[in-house]
């Protein structure tokens, strides 16, 4: 028996058959010359028309796919045609004599490598711009395009890595488990698998070795994928499958006792903001406001910013709202930005720190976002990312309090941020933990990189450390203050039923995630005590490895079984 090892991001344990994701689109000889038979122009319309039927191909599938996968879908297909990406791919063609589908292949792969320098959630869509390449370069060269392969059977799926686009329109009925050798328990596509609640497990190295037609036993909660199926095995995934139904969130996040704990969503624009309060989440965790920025030459006026807030903060009247200003970074991802080119971007100029180098961009950001709350009756909150010292708090609340904004935080996202809480929240009115980077940076492991997943987890007792460092310093602050300083989560750590249990133990006040893990997250949050989550947290904090304290705090929670999760 072969026993695969990964990270489980959607617990669940199920049987089935393997079968391989097909050979992706492989990059076109560098050496591809436009052909005689065809001028610039004519390349440059098949490349456009080859980017709108990629276009219309994807939104066709949104129709059919899950709610949160239109979404998704919705969000990639824009990308296909994009201004920018395709301005580039065109110009190459012109400037350089390149084959159309070399142009797009190079034009998305430096779009790409611009998107990964942003760090954090923009990273993650990396994975989308790839895969919008490989269709549109399909297209143009009669190609078979990528997809999720067909059958008659359901099957357990075994790829490499896979497009949100293809993790979107997975038919649980079909598909009963994902299985990669690469990805992280924090991307895009652990995301999107946890929204559809399937079972999958990511960085098991070797599972694209199986055969197709094996039958193998995936269990998720342990990260293990076993080719020999055992009649423990089918008793387990027998109980798996008579789990109870998980019941729809009702709009309120408590305890057993009735102690409230808000469960906010994090959205990236109005779209998304509608689908969460459709959701019922209690209002906006994370607004991350790079999307506004994304394919614009030149800085997007503060009349264009405001306009784009105003969607977010209608969908949510007289609730609460944290506003993240810009999160970019360096490597020129945003051409108005100028940030000079760095050997390592994720501890470069990032987040609040590009106002060093750049100023008057994130003054006008908060003009937009002052703006917008002067023509809403939501409560509005706004902090800064990549923060590390209080003078840097300090210098923020100072501009914020400039435009008029009442509420300020800022981000704890570096371990410099977690040790100094105290003082960072004298200065500030609130902090939201982003558990992606924190991990990350504590770890000293890229939260993209599939080889470093174990790494890259946050039930690294030494991250759920940094995090009760945090709770802590807030509450002497609290103290000295005479007003409440606020402690959230805002990263997919949150998502986590079990963690969430966790974090709450460990004195998290609110809780942000993707809107399509509410449910889940309410259901385990109910069947608890505040003195039992502390409880939970301290097991998990004495254990010595990040698998230890999960498996600490899953013996304390019978219900995430019963309700397989």
């Amino acid at each position: 028996m072969t026993t695969y090892k990964g990270v489980g991001v959607y617990a669940g344990r199920v049987i089935g058959k393997v079968l391989q994701m097909p050979e992706p689109i492989k990059a076109p000889s560098s050496s591809l010359k436009l052909s005689a038979d065809e001028t610039p122009e004519q390349a440059a319309e098949r490349i456009k028309a080859a980017a709108e039927t990629v276009k219309n191909g994807l939104l066709e599938r949104a129709e059919h796919a899950s709610r949160d996968g239109k979404a998704v879908l919705k969000s990639t297909s824009q990308m296909a045609t994009d201004r920018a990406l395709l301005k580039s791919a065109i110009k190459i063609v012109e400037k350089q004599g390149k084959a159309p589908e070399l142009a797009v292949w190079e034009a998305a792969s430096a779009f790409a490598d611009q998107m990964a320098a942003l760090g954090g959630y923009m990273a993650e869509r990396v994975t989308d711009i790839h895969d919008v390449r490989a269709r549109i370069v399909a297209e143009l060269t009669g190609q078979q395009a990528p997809g999720i392969p067909v059958s008659a059977d359901p099957f357990i799926l075994a790829a490499i890595d896979l497009a949100p686009a293809d993790t979107a329109t997975l038919d649980p009925k079909q598909v009963i488990a994902l299985i990669t050798s690469d990805g992280g328990p924090q991307a895009h596509t652990a995301i999107l698998a946890r929204g559809l609640g399937l079972p999958a497990i990511v960085a098991a190295k070797g599972v694209t070795d199986i055969e197709n037609g094996t039958e193998v036993y995936v269990d998720s909660n342990e990260g293990t994928v076993n080719t020999e199926v055992t009649d423990e095995h089918r008793d387990l995934a027998e109980k798996y499958a008579n789990r109870k139904e998980l019941p729809d969130f009702d709009g309120t996040g408590a305890m057993a006792d009735g102690t409230l704990v808000p469960l906010y969503a994090n959205v990236g624009d109005g779209k998304s903001a509608e689908k969460a309060a459709g959701l019922k989440a209690e209002g906006v965790g994370l607004l991350r406001t790079e999307f506004g920025f994304l394919g614009h030459d030149a800085e997007p006026s503060v009349e264009t910013q405001t306009a784009s807030y105003k969607a977010v903060f209608d969908a949510f009247p007289g609730q609460h709202i944290v506003v993240r200003t810009l999160d970019a970074g360096a490597d020129k991802p945003l051409p108005f930005l100028n940030v000079k080119e760095e050997e390592n971007p994720a501890l470069g100029v990032r987040g609040y720190r590009t106002d060093w180098t750049v100023p008057g961009v994130l003054e006008r950001q908060l003009e937009a976002i002052k703006a917008a709350a002067d023509g809403s009756d939501a409560d509005i909150w706004v902090m800064a990312p990549m923060i590390s010292t209080t003078s840097e708090a300090r210098r923020f609340k100072e501009m914020v309090d400039e435009v008029g904004l009442a509420t300020r935080g800022v981000m704890v996202e570096t371990p410099a941020a977690a040790v100094n809480a105290e003082a960072i929240l004298g200065e500030v009115d609130f902090v939201s933990i982003g558990t992606n980077d924190l991990t990350q940076y504590t770890m000293a492991a890229d939260r993209l990189l599939g080889d470093l997943a174990h790494l890259n987890n946050p039930w690294q007792p030494a991250v759920l450390k940094m995090i009760k460092l945090t709770v802590e310093g807030a509450k002497r602050a609290s103290a000295k203050a005479g007003v409440k300083k606020y402690v959230s989560v805002c990263g997919e750590a949150a998502a986590d039923p079990a963690l969430a249990v966790v974090l709450v133990g460990l004195g998290v006040d609110t809780l942000s995630m993707n809107a399509g893990a509410m449910a889940a997250v309410s259901a385990v949050l109910k069947s608890v005590t505040p003195e039992k989550a502390q409880q939970i947290a301290n097991d998990a904090l004495d254990q010595i490895s990040s698998v230890e304290a999960k498996e600490a705090a899953r013996k304390h929670l019978p219900i995430l079984d019963e309700l397989g999760l």
